[in-house]
């Protein structure tokens, strides 16, 4: 169930965006094993003349960048599929944009069980109901 944030430099393309998307939303089933129908995305674009990296802009370095923000039940992922996950999101996001900066960041959020959820339930509850 996880909610991921996605802030990408540069004005908004639609196919920009939807490929970004997919590459995400494959990488989060595949690598971290998460279920298609609770993955939410939520994409925002950030003006790269308004994105500034060593106190440089990107427009003024001609680079492009992002940021993946993305909250999992802690517990339910490993360190090396987390670590797997950072590399094949910058790796697909590097194959998109062009000239990608290095200082493109992946956050993983593990959040507590009993303090993360959607439709009104903690995971920790859904967790109790299926008996595990």
């Amino acid at each position: 169930m996880p909610h991921i944030v996605l802030h990408l430099s540069g004005a908004p393309d639609a196919t920009r965006t939807g490929q970004a998307v997919d590459a995400v939303v494959r990488l989060t089933q595949s690598v971290l094993g998460k279920k298609l129908p609770v993955i939410a995305v939520a994409v925002q674009h950030i003006a790269a003349d308004q994105w500034f990296i060593g106190g440089e802009t990107l427009a003024s370095l001609g680079r492009s960048a992002f940021q993946l923000d993305i909250s999992i039940t802690d517990e339910t992922n490993t360190k090396a599929e987390k670590a797997r996950y950072l590399r094949e999101v910058h790796a697909a996001m590097a194959a998109l944009m062009p000239d990608l900066h290095e200082v493109s960041y992946v956050h993983v959020i593990d959040a507590r069980a009993a303090a993360y959820g959607y439709g009104g339930l903690t995971q920790e509850h859904r967790h109790q109901q299926a008996g595990v």
